[in-house]
């Protein structure tokens, strides 16, 4: 998925927004938190482009809806 990137070289390899230093997992942090939505996180990481938010919620919705992914 090109809106993430995960380099060795940026934070030791932690998936990251692509473009910026913002870890995948902060946005999702963000969300279960209870206390912010997405566009809180937006405001709060300006670096992060929208439609890559939303496409990195989009595939983890395809992911955790899809019987023969969670089999593995």
């Amino acid at each position: 998925m090109e809106a993430i990137v995960s380099d060795p070289d940026i934070m030791g390899g932690t998936p990251v927004f692509r473009g910026t230093r913002v870890a995948v997992k902060t946005l999702f942090d963000y969300l279960l938190s209870g206390v912010s939505d997405l566009q809180d996180f937006l405001e709060d990481y300006p670096s992060v482009r929208p439609d890559d938010a939303r496409r990195v919620l989009e595939a983890a919705a395809v992911f955790l809806t899809s019987p023969e992914k969670l089999a593995a």
